[in-house]
């Protein structure tokens, strides 16, 4: 028997309240949150480094412009998936895990698309240094479209394909 259907394969879903429902939503949104917090302090860590190098005085009007939008969006990043601890800690114990899950869930999904610029940034400020604007470009715009097929074009589709077959 898979997750959302019985023997025949016919989707039932779970049989959960809706409480039971909201603490697992919540729980594996705590696990993917660990990941992805994790990557994001340790970017963010880094990108607050790289001004104090003595590096740094060596980048251009540009290069300066990009670290700077890079560091803004990491620290948007950061407060983004860091944020459902907060919203949960404020709100626990008044009843209002379905809408705590819902809205942690999208400040989650924010902090994706956040991620995705301030990785996209990160790597063009650091490949316009490496390759002295060369192809820089090119190859930001290749990771660029890999994240997004990754992170958000494979979910749409499997959604879609779930849809199509039925299942809920």
């Amino acid at each position: 028997m898979t997750e959302g259907g019985g023997p025949d394969g016919v989707a039932r879903g779970r049989r959960e309240t809706p409480e039971e429902r909201a603490d697992r939503r919540w729980a594996e949104l705590l696990q993917e949150l660990r990941v992805a917090q994790t990557g994001v302090q340790i970017l963010f860590g880094f990108l607050l480094t790289v001004v104090f190098q003595p590096g740094f005085a060596r980048l251009d009007d540009i290069g300066r412009d990009i670290y700077i939008v890079t560091v803004v969006l990491g620290a948007a990043t950061t407060g983004s998936l860091i944020g459902p601890v907060s919203l949960h800690r404020l709100v626990t114990g008044h009843r209002l895990k379905p809408q705590t899950v819902t809205w942690a869930s999208r400040l989650t999904v924010l902090g994706l698309v956040l991620l995705l610029c301030t990785m996209v940034s990160a790597m063009l400020l650091i490949l316009r240094v490496a390759l002295h604007g060369t192809g820089a470009l090119w190859l930001v715009g290749g990771v660029f479209v890999w994240f997004i097929l990754c992170w958000f074009v494979l979910p749409v589709c499997a959604l879609c394909g779930s849809r199509r077959n039925g299942d809920r």
